[in-house]
């Protein structure tokens, strides 16, 4: 039997309240005019010397039919744009690239980021080849390498090179690489990679907390890496409906602001980060998303507190990315994490094809595979206490 899905989504949420609605939680009166006047903050991407706006529009969705999201989020200073080869089959791209031709003198103020998944030098330059078709560019500020599982994705004497010839050329501008898993054991090794200007990872006000991670984010802070945080909601592959999550949503709205702006502020409170970047498929996320980030309103102390006692209370919710442990644990027959991602985004997201397609590039074989397999070693082995192998039936039902 399938999980039932309750409780709402980020996305539900604000399409209840409206644009105009979700950003006056923290721009008060007249936050309509405010969210047109103001801008969203800046701050410098490590040590490259450039200045991004603390809020990145994620590209994945079908750019292609949605022009005024970014002629919105230029107006609220939003010009951090971040998409991927591999966004909605390249329609984010493709948007992108109809943008630039219809304005192309807002090329030169978009600080643009996209990804390939490759692996080798001669499969990124081809990805990367398409991807500037695509984006109608003759470069981009920053190319990663997307969804490195561990150090040794990137961390190759070949893609040093490559890297440094395509900045020769003037293809990119930075260099680095993407990750949602293992982040502490990849983002603590890249100083001494000795090459990556950027890293864009999970994190979110429950990793925030962790030792390791924060050590991580410390080494790369230090050493001018520009750190781009993603998955800042902490959404998990298991509803939470507690009490805990309506009581943290009331403290939040009595005091103007919506449990889903106050995630993304504990954040930008972290001075490390040079920006979220948050999927914004509609105006009402994005006027809401831009709102927090202009607010001058600071989480209290007391505010931190229940969040991280909220994050405590619910880590059996959530998946930390942590493969080295579960996967490990099956002599990585099964990517235990990549699954839970795909439940992650059909759960929490509502998206089921994006959750499909990330189950899809994880698991060749099909979600049945899951059904075949024995997980008991990987539940054992979870730190967060996940019922692993209940869930991995469940992706397998779902996603079918």
């Amino acid at each position: 039997m399938t999980q039932k899905k309750t409780g709402a989504s980020r996305r539900d949420f604000f399409k209840t309240m409206g644009a105009a609605g979700a950003a006056s939680l923290l721009l008060g009166p007249g936050s309509a005019l405010a969210a047109e006047t103001m801008t969203a903050p800046r701050r410098p991407f490590g040590n490259s010397g450039v200045q991004v706006s603390t809020l990145s529009l994620g590209g994945m969705f079908d750019i292609v039919t949605n022009q005024l999201v970014l002629h919105q989020a230029l107006k609220l200073g939003v010009d951090y744009w971040d998409t991927a080869y591999s966004y909605t089959g390249g329609r984010s791209e493709e948007g992108i690239g109809r943008y630039f031709t219809r304005f192309p003198k807002v090329r030169e103020r978009i600080f643009l980021v996209t990804k390939a998944h490759r692996r080798t030098p001669e499969d990124l330059q081809e990805q990367l080849e398409e991807s500037l078709q695509r984006l109608k560019t003759s470069y981009v500020d920053l190319f990663f390498v997307h969804a490195i599982r561990e150090p040794g994705d990137v961390n190759q004497p070949e893609i040093k090179a490559w890297a440094a010839k395509m900045k020769k050329q003037g293809k990119i501008k930075l260099f680095g690489f993407s990750t949602h898993r293992n982040m502490a054991e990849c983002l603590a090794a890249a100083p001494g990679m000795g090459f990556i200007d950027g890293i864009m990872m999970t994190y979110n006000y429950r990793i925030m907390h962790d030792k390791d991670m924060n050590q991580a984010v410390e080494a790369c802070h230090k050493a001018g890496i520009g750190l781009t945080a993603m998955k800042t909601q902490g959404g998990g592959p298991v509803a939470d409906d507690s009490e805990g999550e309506m009581q943290l949503g009331g403290r939040f709205l009595k005091k103007g602001f919506s449990p889903f702006q106050a995630k993304m502020m504990a954040i930008w409170e972290d001075q490390r980060i040079a920006a979220i970047c948050s999927q914004m498929p509609n105006l009402t996320i994005l006027q809401a998303n831009a709102a927090a980030s202009m607010s001058r309103t600071a989480l209290s102390a007391g505010d931190r507190r229940a969040l991280a006692a909220h994050a405590r209370a619910t880590a059996g919710c959530y998946c930390a990315g942590c493969a080295g442990i579960c996967e490990d644990a099956l002599d990585g027959v099964a990517p235990v994490a990549d699954v839970m991602r795909g439940l992650m985004y059909a759960r929490s997201h509502r998206d089921l094809e994006l959750a499909r397609q990330t189950l899809a590039e994880a698991l060749p074989a099909g979600p049945e595979a899951l059904l075949a397999m024995d997980f008991s070693p990987a539940q054992a082995a979870c730190p967060q206490g996940l019922p692993i192998a209940r869930l991995m039936r469940e992706a397998a039902e779902e996603m079918a």
